[in-house]
């Protein structure tokens, strides 16, 4: 681990939230705490370096799990970490498969997606690669209930999920999603248009990671388009 790593981790166990990543990641971190169980069945989909997933396989050590990591330098440590405990995937998910461009950010990882997008670096290096895309709903066994998803794909979050419209009307799992102005509207989400498919064509609830923590109740359609409008929060997690 090294020291950016460590700092992080130590600033969470601390639960200074020094930035709102920081919160998140805290967050996200105690919602899984609370809603995974030993034998639950995850995705985590933008898996990156893994951090979602080595949580995910703490709280979960006895389930079935999946990861999505399309950047090739990534997927091949990934490969060495969990080479066995996880099936591992090198695509980039949506709602259609294929192959895309899919825009590498070198010198700020955690920014790359399909489409190119605000970057909150100053000269962003951008090395345009192929990837192969593909669907949650194409790709995982539809006996296999799912329990907990995160997704986090710099904007794309709403095609993933369309991708995955059997599996999330299936098994009503936790999930765990970016979404606002910055990435989002690269991609031509409409707020509304992903509340109704998450509430009416899935049927689940929605809500910022605090209010679930804290039991609040759950977003109305117009709450959640001002969150996306003024990008006073940008992660939301869905839920039965």
């Amino acid at each position: 681990m090294n020291f950016k790593d460590l700092l992080r981790e130590t600033l969470l166990f601390l639960r200074l939230d020094l930035t709102k990543n920081l919160e998140y990641d805290r967050l996200t971190r105690l919602i899984m705490q609370r809603v995974i169980h030993s034998r639950s069945n995850c995705i985590d989909v933008g898996c990156h370096k893994g951090e979602i997933l080595q949580q995910i396989l703490t709280y979960a050590p006895d389930g079935q799990h999946y990861a999505f990591e399309p950047i090739p330098y990534f997927f091949k440590q990934l490969q060495a970490t969990y080479p066995r405990r996880v099936t591992l995937y090198p695509y980039a998910l949506a709602d259609q498969a294929g192959t895309s461009s899919f825009q590498f950010v070198k010198n700020a990882p955690a920014y790359s997606g399909i489409r190119r997008r605000h970057y909150a670096v100053a000269q962003p290096d951008i090395e345009e690669i192929e990837v192969e895309i593909a669907t949650l709903d194409d790709l995982i066994p539809a006996d296999v209930p799912i329990h907990f998803m995160k997704i986090d794909v710099e904007g794309g979050e709403f095609a993933v999920l369309k991708g995955g419209k059997k599996l999330l009307k299936r098994h009503k799992p936790v999930v765990v999603f970016e979404c606002g102005l910055g990435a989002s509207d690269y991609y031509g989400t409409d707020p509304l248009e992903l509340y109704t498919f998450l509430t009416r064509e899935v049927g689940l609830k929605l809500a910022t990671l605090k209010a679930f923590v804290q039991s609040k109740e759950a977003l109305s359609p117009e709450a959640f388009k001002n969150y996306f409008h003024n990008n006073q929060e940008y992660y939301f997690i869905a839920f039965p």
